[in-house]
């Protein structure tokens, strides 16, 4: 069973997944903060593929994959590095990137490495979901990786119905129509966190989008059944001498 599904099956409440981009802010620390991140008890992990235009990230994680792409990371460096961090870590990880690194490696060349190396899902902003239903979900299905799909406050029900019946996995809720890191917290978003909360969809749910400290994961988890930190542990590991202690603490004051 995927690590995903058994994880929504066991924990139905204040999930905790913290994002991170591979090759940052050294390019062998992915190791040392996913490890990091497992010990300080967050429930899974998303890793950054860096991209020069990551068009729905703002500044911390745009600069973030700039100093990756610079130290020399790519997708096919970061599934190696995958292999290594599964002889340590046991926590579902998936992957978040943009559809042209991911057409340029091969969508089912990469769905048969993610399920070799232990990567258990992928979120992918700018793929269209019709061409995924058309074009990938069977490869996907057949290597049994997860594709997320992202709900927007401009998303309508009837879409959002859509895409609770075709998802295999959470759906990402993003609290603001604005990039990452723009504000913090979810003010702003309640009511259309609750329109969603009441609609009782299948498939689990998790905030993502300036979810920056104890408070807000704690606000977005009133209307979901996690949250998802990104800019906020990307600008609290920039520049640490001890990326592990960075990561452990930053988790330790949003579970405290």
């Amino acid at each position: 069973m995927n690590r995903l599904d058994t994880l929504f099956n066991s924990k139905k409440k204040n999930l905790l997944s913290i994002f991170t981009t591979a090759g940052y802010p050294q390019l062998s620390d992915t190791l040392l903060v996913v490890k990091a991140l497992q010990d300080s008890g967050v429930d899974f992990i998303e890793v950054g593929i860096p991209f020069s235009d990551p068009l729905a990230d703002g500044p911390i994680i745009q600069e973030s994959s700039t100093v990756a792409l610079e130290n020399g990371m790519t997708l096919k460096l970061l599934l190696s590095q995958i292999v290594e961090i599964r002889k340590e870590v046991a926590l579902p990880i998936l992957l978040m990137g943009y559809i042209n690194p991911v057409l340029q490696y091969g969508i089912e060349n990469l769905a048969k490495k993610c399920s070799e190396v232990g990567v258990d899902g992928i979120i992918i902003p700018d793929l269209p979901m019709r061409e995924f239903l058309e074009d990938y979900q069977s490869i996907f299905a057949k290597y049994d990786i997860k594709n997320i799909f992202l709900v927007t406050p401009q998303t309508s029900e009837e879409r959002i119905r859509f895409i609770d019946e075709h998802s295999s996995s959470f759906i990402y809720l993003v609290s603001s129509s604005s990039t990452t890191g723009k504000k913090v917290g979810i003010e702003g978003a309640e009511a259309y966190l609750s329109r969603i909360q009441k609609m009782n969809l299948k498939s689990p749910t998790m905030v993502g989008f300036n979810i920056s400290n104890k408070e807000s994961f704690e606000s977005a988890t009133r209307f979901a059944d996690g949250a998802i930190i990104g800019s906020a542990f990307v600008k609290a590991i920039a520049g640490q001498a001890d990326v592990a202690l960075a990561a452990k603490n930053f988790v330790r004051a949003i579970r405290a």
